[in-house]
């Protein structure tokens, strides 16, 4: 029909869509005026009218050449009839550029991640109950009439797969209602205008429309029949359930209103465009609300100043903490609110930042208080799917309801991909089966470990810092005592194994430190450097300029050692034992002339999943705190044999570690290439401690989280039952 050079390739595809979009019937009867008048050629007049504003506004398409022409027809020799709507997350992913996704924080979602969501969201409730309507026709026509009414509602559909699938997975569970009543093929009860959504951009929100029209339709196909399903598909309709807006700015309620209500959505940012779209109103008045989705995550360094303004609409009046909750967080507490004025669940796909460190009390304090608590969660996991654009993240799903006494469910991924169901009584902001405690950052530990704080501060413009061989250098050239250079150690130092020394001298030794001609230069430089600041404490530091800005050690102590940051990929946090003389700096914590068997407890398992736990992360390191994850670590009481084991168990990491000398803690705590014996070493510290804690090895990380939970709990009790004294505001972070 087309020249094989593809000149007249798009007049014949405008023809057709022309086609497409012209009416065959007028007031409900066959007509072809409306085509008459469009002038069709017979080839196009047999393509039939599909209307749903597909083909509406301009119809013309663009050039193509040979190449593009021979694409065209093998992809048209295809089945389509079998394709899968909910691919087109995937090919939205694909054609959209890098630039978007990061600014829309798109990670869209495979259906096996989809189906954590929808499953324990609502869809088991349903096949139990249809289980246990066996064939007892009443049962199951009442089942039958309760999905009729139930909405799904996704705030963030983009192209629409938890929709889709919802969908897909409603009409299987009907037709088995249908064929156990002895109905196969009957029509289905299930609208799809009863699946809502909310899309920030145009061709997303179109492309689920249709996804979800293109679903109906196999499901007709599957369960009644290739005529039914054609009688009943084309010409589309008009109907847009799909919003496209701004979920954070506009009014759910409005888009998806409570059951007996007649309200019609509108915008709540007056500086918007104002919305104008089809009002549809439900079908099947009075079911329940489900809303799900995987909206954008961005932390809150990676949001724009608009990302921040709609964030500010929603928590400003709420709390001042606000500015460090990640985008997705607007979401959940929207979901709270609206769930205040209805009968709905609702479960959202988010990084796990949400359920870690600060943010923690920050949001979840919010929606707890709103009368909500967590259903259901699946704690952190790593996903990706199948689209070009894989976008692999850290993950967790939580689930949101009005507060009930019904089991809850937490779910957990194993080593070898298995899930793992814990029922419980309580499912906590931190998605450990405990009670609702929030952890708050304490001065001293609460479980009589050892005083553990930041390292000394330079606060010298770097003119008491230098590499290990220029002090070498300076001990030979400028006849600088070598007792003044110190070991230096930070995170990078420690971890990396970067070979620093500062200059430490102490008031004693400053008058003969001063003949020194290199030495006096240092110190006067960092004298003017001090001079010159703004900050008055700096100004008076001046007056010592041989010393740190901020000492917390003599110098001749013994160090255990923790980074402030340290990567997510470590399976342990890297702490380490530091001889005396050692400067630990402020970027890096230390317990000075510590008992060895607390670096035992650092090294753990159970203290890793801890300060993953209530510290948070850096980006996506973890960031170690003393007054959040050391003084908070809930810790049994010790005997001597207990510290005994546990020094045995600390000495055992530090011997293998020496045993492959000259490898950086960078190097032996790789995942990938770990050494054998220094990870047996952990593993039998992880043995003496655990048995310690519970008389056996822990499962997993949930029952190590529930067990410290216990503990805490415990621990603030038993505070809170002492006599009170002045207390004071601690920082989160030393």
């Amino acid at each position: 029909m087309t020249e094989r050079d593809g000149n007249d390739t798009h007049e014949v595809i405008s023809a057709i869509f022309t086609a497409m979009n012209t009416p065959t019937q007028h007031n409900g009867a066959p007509d072809g005026r409306y085509r008459w008048d469009a002038g069709l050629r017979p080839w196009a007049d047999v393509f039939p009218y599909v209307n749903g504003g597909l083909f509406s506004g301009s119809t013309d398409a663009p050039r193509f050449s040979r190449i593009a022409r021979s694409y065209l027809i093998n992809i048209g020799s295809l089945d389509w009839t079998k394709i899968n709507p909910d691919i087109f997350g995937s090919m939205i992913q694909a054609v959209a550029d890098d630039e978007e996704r990061g600014a829309l924080g798109m990670h869209y979602t495979s259906v096996p991640n989809i189906l954590k969501v929808l499953n324990p969201l609502f869809l088991n409730d349903l096949r139990e109950k249809l289980d246990e309507a066996g064939d007892n026709a009443r049962k199951l026509l009442n089942l039958r009439n309760r999905m009729a009414r139930i909405r799904v509602f996704d705030p963030a559909c983009g192209s629409g797969n938890f929709l889709v699938i919802a969908y897909k997975e409603m009409r299987g569970i009907e037709a088995e209602i249908n064929k156990r009543r002895g109905e196969p093929g009957r029509r289905s009860d299930i609208p799809l205008t009863n699946f809502r959504g909310i899309e920030l951009r145009h061709f997303p929100a179109e492309i689920a429309r249709l996804a979800l029209i293109i679903a109906e339709y196999q499901a007709d196909v599957v369960y009644r029949g290739q005529k039914e399903a054609l009688a009943a598909f084309l010409p589309l309709d008009q109907e847009n359930w799909i919003v496209q807006g701004n979920a954070l700015r506009l009014d759910w309620l409005s888009v998806c209103p409570p059951t007996g209500t007649g309200v019609k959505h509108r915008a709540d940012d007056l500086f918007e465009t104002p919305l104008d779209q089809t009002q549809i109103d439900f079908e099947n008045e009075g079911g329940e609300t489900y809303i799900c989705g995987n909206p954008p995550y961005l932390g809150s360094q990676w949001q724009t100043d608009e990302q921040k303004d709609e964030l500010r609409g929603i928590f400003d009046f709420r709390t001042q903490n606000w500015k460090s909750l990640d985008y997705v967080a607007g979401w959940f507490m929207k979901a709270a609110d609206y769930g205040s004025h209805s009968n709905s669940v609702s479960a959202f796909v988010s990084t796990n930042s949400i359920c870690q460190g600060r943010q923690v009390e920050t949001l979840w304090s919010l929606i707890f208080g709103t009368g909500h608590d967590i259903q259901f969660a699946y704690t952190s996991f790593r996903w990706a799917n199948l689209a070009s654009h894989n976008a692999g993240v850290t993950v967790v799903i939580v689930g949101i309801a009005a507060h009930s006494n019904r089991i809850k469910y937490l779910y957990s991924i194993a080593e070898d991909g298995s899930t793992v169901l814990r029922e419980a009584t309580n499912i906590n902001a931190y998605l450990a089966p405990a009670a609702n405690v929030l952890v708050e950052a304490q001065p001293n530990p609460r479980s009589g470990l050892p005083n553990m704080s930041f390292g000394s501060m330079p606060n010298d413009g770097g003119y008491l810092l230098l590499p290990y061989s220029e002090a070498k250098r300076t001990v030979s050239e400028h006849g600088v005592q070598p007792g003044l250079f110190r070991p230096f150690y930070g995170s990078q130092e420690f971890i990396r194994g970067y070979e620093r020394r500062c200059i430490w001298v102490n008031e004693n030794e400053y008058l003969e430190a001063q003949q020194n001609g290199w030495l006096n230069s240092q110190f006067d430089k960092v004298r003017a450097q001090r001079e010159a600041s703004n900050r008055p404490t700096t100004k008076l530091l001046a007056a010592k300029p041989y010393r740190f800005g901020e000492v917390r050690q003599v110098g001749d102590e013994t160090s255990i050692i923790v980074p402030s940051v340290s990567s997510e990929a470590r399976e342990f946090l890297p702490v380490g034992f530091l001889p005396s003389g050692s400067i630990v700096s402020n970027l890096a914590f230390s317990l000075y002339n510590a008992p060895l068997w607390n670096l035992s407890l650092i090294a753990s398992k159970l203290h890793m999943i801890w300060v993953a736990t209530v510290c948070g992360k850096l980006k996506t390191d973890y960031r170690y705190s003393n007054t959040l994850g050391w003084n908070t670590f809930p810790v049994p009481p010790l005997t001597e044999r207990n510290k005994a084991d546990l020094t045995r168990c600390a000495e055992d990491i530090l011997l293998a570690r020496e045993a492959h000398f000259p490898a950086t803690i960078a190097d032996l705590y790789d995942p990938e290439t770990m050494p054998a014996d220094l990870r047996a070493a952990h593993e039998g510290n992880d043995e003496v401690l655990e048995r310690i804690y519970i008389g056996r090895r822990f499962r997993n990380d949930t029952e190590r989280l529930e067990k410290l939970f216990e503990l805490y709990t415990k621990m603030v009790a038993n505070d809170a039952a002492k006599p009170k004294g002045k207390t004071r505001k601690v920082r989160a972070d030393g």
